[in-house]
C-alpha cells in the first residue's frame, strides 16, 4: 500500500515538473524545460510524454540526434504514440534523413489517418527526394482535410513548379496568399513562377509585396534583382544586388549577377571587380572567368581575356561558349598564328555544339582573312543551312565569291541578303548590299 502511495504521489510530482516545462516549452526557455522534464523523467521512469516534449526542447535547439533517442524511448514505452513516430520523422528530416523520415510518417498515418499535419511533412520529406508527383499527392491529402492548409498550397506549389507546372503552381500560391495575406514566401514563390513564364514586371510586384513583409528577406531581393536585369532595368537591379549583398556579403552568384547588369551598362572595369570578387568566394566558378574574359575582351586586353577564357575551360572542358569567345579574342589579335588558334577553337566549339551558327560565321570570317575563300563559303554554307532567314551570311557569302570571281553567284547572294536585310528592317545591311550589287554590276 505504501509503495503505492508513494508510486502514486512520484507520478504527480513528474506531472508537475512535466507541466512546468511546458510552460518554459512555450516561453522558448528550451534548457529550462529540459531540466524539468529530467526530473519528471527521474521520478516516473515510463513517463511517454516527458521523453516526447524532451526531445521536442532538444531538437528546437538543434539536438536533433539526442531528440531522437528520446523519442526512442518514448517509442518503446507505448508503441502506438503517434505523436512520437511524427516528431521522430521531422527531427530525421532535419538531419536529411528522408527515407527514415517517411517511414516514421507512414506509421503516424497507419495510427492516425486524419491529421493533416503528417501529410505536409511527408510531403516536404519526398519533394527533398525529388518525389515531386508523389509530395502533390500527399499535399492534396494535407489539403483535402485541412482545406484552409495556406502552407500546403505554397509547397504544393512549389513541386508544381520543379514539374514545369507553373501556371498551376501560381493558383496554389493565390490561393494561400488568399489564407494568409502577409505569406512572404507565397509572394516570393509566385513571383518566381511568373518570371519563369517570362511575366518579369508581374514577378517583380511579388517580390514587391515580399519586401515589404519582410524588409530582410534576401532571395526577394535577388530575384527580383534578376527579374529586372531580364526587363533591362540594369540599374534598379544593381540596387537590389547591393541590398542583397548587405544581407548576404559571402555569396558568389551575386556578385557575378551584379557584374553582368553593370556589364550591359558598359562599366566593364566596374563589372570586372564584381567578378573579381565572385571568383575569389568562388575559385571554380567558370562563367565568373568567362564573362570576366568577355569584359577584358571589350577593354581590347585580349591577353587578359583569352587567359580568362583559358581558366573557364580548365573548369568545365565542355564550355561551347567559351571556346567561342576564345576564337573571337585570338581574331582579334590580328596575328596569324592567332588566326589559326582561332579556327582551332572554332572547331570545338562546334564539334561541342553542331548547330552553332555563330561559330561557322566567325570561322568563315577567319577563313576570308586568310584567303581561304572556298573554305570560308563552306562555313557560311552550314550557317545559312542552319539559319535559312540570316542576312548577314548571305552578305559576307557572296562577298567571298565575288573576291573569286563568281559574280552571278554573289550577286544572287547579295540580293538575297538585301531583301531579307529590308525584311528585317536592318538598314545598315541594307546600305552595304545595295554597295555591293552596284560594284558587282558596274
Amino acid at each position: 500500500m505504501i509503495f503505492r502511495i508513494m508510486k502514486l504521489l512520484s507520478r504527480s510530482i513528474a506531472k508537475a515538473y512535466y507541466n512546468r516545462g511546458n510552460a518554459k516549452y512555450r516561453l522558448k526557455q528550451y534548457n529550462a524545460a529540459i531540466s524539468d522534464y529530467d526530473t519528471a523523467i527521474r521520478l516516473a521512469p515510463d513517463y511517454a510524454d516527458a521523453y516526447i516534449n524532451r526531445g521536442n526542447a532538444k531538437d528546437e535547439l538543434g539536438q536533433h540526434n539526442a531528440a531522437i533517442l528520446d523519442y526512442d524511448t518514448a517509442i518503446q514505452i507505448k508503441t502506438d504514440d503517434a505523436e512520437a513516430y511524427y516528431h521522430r520523422g521531422n527531427a530525421k528530416y532535419k538531419l536529411g534523413q528522408h527515407d527514415d523520415a517517411i517511414a516514421d510518417f507512414d506509421t503516424f498515418i497507419q495510427i492516425n489517418p486524419d491529421d493533416a499535419k503528417v501529410y505536409y511533412n511527408r510531403g516536404l520529406a519526398k519533394y527533398r527526394l525529388g518525389q515531386y508527383n508523389a509530395a502533390i499527392e500527399d499535399y492534396d491529402t494535407a489539403i483535402r482535410i485541412a482545406p484552409n492548409y495556406a502552407n500546403a498550397y505554397n509547397n504544393r506549389g512549389f513541386a508544381k513548379v520543379q514539374l514545369g507546372q507553373y501556371t498551376d503552381a501560381i493558383e496554389d500560391y493565390d490561393t494561400a496568399i488568399r489564407l494568409k495575406p502577409d505569406y512572404a514566401d507565397a509572394y516570393y514563390n509566385r513571383g518566381n513562377a511568373k518570371d519563369e513564364l517570362g511575366q518579369h514586371n508581374a514577378a517583380i510586384l511579388d517580390y514587391d509585396t515580399a519586401i515589404q513583409i519582410n524588409p530582410h528577406y534576401a532571395g526577394a531581393y535577388y530575384n527580383r534583382g534578376f527579374a529586372e536585369v531580364q526587363s533591362g532595368r540594369y540599374d534598379a537591379a544593381i540596387k537590389d544586388f547591393d541590398t542583397f549583398i548587405q544581407i548576404n556579403p559571402d555569396d558568389a552568384k551575386v556578385y557575378y549577377n551584379r557584374g553582368n547588369a553593370k556589364n550591359e551598362l558598359g562599366q566593364y572595369n566596374a563589372a570586372i571587380e564584381d567578378y573579381d570578387i565572385a571568383i575569389q568566394i568562388n575559385p571554380d566558378y567558370a562563367d565568373a572567368y568567362y564573362y570576366r574574359g568577355l569584359a577584358k575582351d571589350v577593354l581590347g586586353q585580349h591577353a587578359d581575356a583569352i587567359s580568362d577564357f583559358d581558366a573557364a575551360i580548365q573548369i568545365n572542358p565542355d564550355y561551347a561558349t567559351v571556346y567561342y569567345n576564345l576564337g573571337l579574342a585570338n581574331a582579334d589579335l590580328g596575328e596569324y598564328a592567332a588566326a589559326i588558334a582561332a579556327i582551332e577553337y572554332y572547331d570545338i566549339a562546334i564539334r561541342l555544339k553542331p548547330d552553332y551558327v555563330d561559330a561557322y560565321i566567325n570561322r568563315g570570317l577567319v577563313k576570308d582573312r586568310l584567303e581561304r575563300y572556298t573554305a570560308a563559303i563552306a562555313d557560311y554554307d552550314i550557317a545559312i543551312r542552319l539559319q535559312p532567314d540570316l542576312g548577314s551570311a548571305y552578305y559576307i557569302r557572296g562577298y567571298a565569291k565575288k573576291l573569286l570571281g563568281q559574280t552571278s553567284a554573289a550577286k544572287q547572294d547579295i540580293r538575297t541578303a538585301l531583301r531579307l536585310a529590308i525584311k528585317a528592317g536592318d538598314a545598315e545591311l541594307k546600305d552595304k548590299a545595295e554597295n555591293i550589287l552596284r560594284s558587282l554590276n558596274e
